[in-house]
């Protein structure tokens, strides 16, 4: 799966969310990275292909969706660690510093994540989608405490006008108790 270039949709409506990610999906050449309900009661879809079929498949996800989309957006060369971090697969080093940035829409959250992984030299741990969140998302990150404020910093203003950033915060040592939660 050629994961350069993501676009999501989120919606407010899991019934017009699989119809959206099944138009999506019909409108280009596009794969399905990931299509699912998250919390409260919206329903997120995220494609991959090349930047021109993604574009084209979140434009019709957005016709589709309508007053119902909650947030979108299209990133046409995604960081490697982002997709890993989004569906848990990730391999995480040891914990330095934690980094976290807690956003009020999944699509905002991986906005953020991109921008963060982008500009420092950190390793993104996890993206938690809206499951069990009230529709919030955040990502942690570790590496040295210079690299996950830098990172941190330019996570909270790669959301843009997706946002907003609910809270963010740099843990400059936190404790084993709290690595182990988090590995």
């Amino acid at each position: 799966m050629n994961l350069r270039t993501i676009g999501c949709v989120e919606l407010n409506s899991v019934a017009l969310g699989m119809h959206t990610a099944d138009e999506m999906l019909k409108a280009a050449e596009v794969e399905l990275v990931m299509a699912r309900p998250t919390c409260p009661g919206r329903y997120i879809v995220i494609v991959t292909g090349d930047v021109g079929a993604v574009k084209s498949s979140v434009e019709t996800g957005r016709r589709i969706g309508a007053d119902m989309v909650v947030d979108w957006f299209t990133i046409p060369s995604v960081h490697p660690d982002v997709v890993p971090a989004l569906t848990g697969t990730t391999m995480a080093p040891r914990i330095d510093a934690l980094g976290v940035i807690e956003t009020c829409t999944t699509a905002s959250c991986i906005l953020a994540a991109d921008a963060a992984a982008k500009s420092g030299s950190v390793h993104l741990l996890e993206i938690r989608t809206a499951s069990g969140l009230a529709g919030k998302a955040f990502v942690t990150m570790t590496g040295d405490v210079a690299s996950v404020q830098s990172s941190v910093d330019a996570g909270v203003a790669g959301v843009g006008e997706a946002g907003p950033v609910h809270s963010h915060v740099v843990i400059p040592s936190p404790s084993e108790e709290l690595k182990a939660q988090l590995l």
